[in-house]
């Protein structure tokens, strides 16, 4: 019985996967420019201001794709306790993301109330983005390029060193306090 139904299921999750991958690569991606640097980006912030990184130069980064119907999505809590307790040290940039299983379907208005709401978020957030596929942010093709990681899931970490010239990726199991994260900032 258990067959019938598993058989099915990852047939359609292989069709899911293969229809992803061809539109993907049917799309113009943005691409990263060659020598570019973390502090040439300009990303809208949730209330669509344009943030010029250019003002985290001489700061440790905590990059971090986020959504909040996951059940990753209580790390918001870690990453605004890491942003109150170690903010002279790093500076915590949240990514809300809906590339993993839309996880992320609210608009950037409904992400800040919630985000608000929820767990009284107060460190930098973005505007909406794609963090992998053929719609991929320049920001996220850096990072990949970086690190030779992409997002494996919803709250996926990248800690950017103070003169952006080392990347760790720290995948989304990996929570915001971990030893591994703190031991880097102190």
């Amino acid at each position: 019985m258990k067959f019938r139904i598993l058989i099915p299921a990852l047939l359609i999750m292989g069709l899911t996967t293969f229809l992803t991958n061809k539109l993907a690569s049917n799309t113009n991606k943005p691409s990263v420019l060659p020598g570019q640097s973390i502090y040439d980006f300009k990303i809208k912030s949730l209330a669509g201001d344009e943030i010029d990184f250019a003002r985290y130069k001489g700061k440790k980064l905590l990059i971090v794709n986020t959504a909040s119907k996951c059940g990753k999505t209580p790390q918001y809590e870690g990453l605004e306790k890491l942003h109150e307790n170690f903010g002279d040290k790093i500076t915590v940039l949240g990514f809300p993301a809906n590339n993993f299983l839309w996880q992320e379907p609210g608009t950037n208005a409904e992400i800040a109330a919630f985000c608000e709401k929820n767990y009284g978020v107060r460190f930098q957030m973005f505007e909406k983005i794609s963090v992998k596929g053929g719609d991929q942010h320049p920001l996220y093709q850096w990072l990949e390029l970086k690190t030779g990681k992409h997002p494996d899931w919803n709250f996926a970490k990248y800690l950017v060193n103070e003169d952006g010239s080392q990347v760790t990726f720290f995948n989304s199991s990996v929570k915001p306090l971990d030893n591994s994260i703190i031991a880097q900032i102190q």
